[in-house]
């Protein structure tokens, strides 16, 4: 495998290559730094001389370092024969604490699950990491990376008709919150996120592809997950009214964030 590769066949090949790719495989002590999914290269860095090694690093230090500011941060190290071009991104609800506290266990768990591949990406429930070797081709940001439904299935309800309505919400409210949105509807808790680089309208559009995966890969479980390249949504009915949010996932200080618990869809306010 070659560096030419593109990211898509890595992640297109994780079924095969890691067998616990479609599973949560590592529990947590908080609810954002719960493992949801990796995603690996098959081939190791072929580093005698170290660079990579330490282009590596100096990567993860950086985003480490900058996970105190702010909950999106990309950048490259390297030099023109070990360039490695990195991210990470919080959920748009978290504090700068718990952002941290989220990215802070990536670099490790990258190199545990992982080891030194030539790309990689983990994905907390709070925060995931990226990183590639120069070499890879971009693929679509609407790509399915990862997906997870509810056991539970709640048919003949309406509930399909709310959990929609919560959608049309929840699109909107992505737009007008430049990235990240999260609201209740008729017990419905719906919360959407496009990468950090991802501009407004087409952001609106990955996370309109992923409501479409949603409701066509989880038609009428009670929950679902869908992560596709560049944005990713999550939804979760509770019949007996959505339980009161922790103060880690509730505290926001970016504009960006936005929720209401308002049952007219209307009335969802930042």
């Amino acid at each position: 495998m070659g560096l030419s590769i593109s990211f898509l066949n890595i992640i297109l090949m994780m079924s095969l290559l890691f067998p616990d790719l479609n599973v949560v495989v590592e529990s947590a002590t908080t609810e954002y730094t719960t493992l949801i999914y990796k995603g690996c290269a098959r081939q190791q860095f072929s580093d005698p001389s170290g660079l990579y090694s330490q282009a590596l690093s100096a990567m993860f230090g950086s985003l480490v370092s900058q996970s105190t500011k702010t909950r999106f941060y990309k950048t490259t190290t390297g030099t023109s024969t070990t360039t490695i071009t990195g991210l990470f991104q919080c959920r748009g609800d978290l504090s700068n604490h718990d952002c941290y506290n989220c990215v802070s266990r990536l670099p490790v768990l990258s190199d545990k699950l992982c080891g030194k591949t030539i790309a990689s990406r983990v994905q907390l429930s709070g925060c995931y990491l990226l990183y590639e070797v120069a070499g890879f081709s971009q693929i679509s940001g609407m790509e399915m990376l990862f997906k997870t439904c509810g056991k539970s299935n709640i048919a003949g309800t309406g509930f399909e008709e709310r959990r929609d309505t919560a959608f049309g919400v929840m699109q909107n409210g992505v737009v007008s919150g430049h990235g990240f949105y999260a609201t209740t509807y008729e017990s419905v808790y719906v919360l959407g996120q496009c990468e950090g680089d991802v501009g407004d309208t087409d952001c609106s559009g990955c996370i309109k592809n992923a409501l479409e995966k949603a409701q066509v890969e989880c038609g009428s479980s009670i929950s679902g997950q869908i992560y596709l390249h560049k944005c990713f949504i999550a939804y979760s009915y509770y019949p007996n009214g959505v339980p009161r949010r922790s103060s880690s996932s509730s505290s926001s200080s970016s504009s960006s964030s936005s929720g209401s618990s308002n049952s007219d869809p209307s009335s969802s306010t930042g």
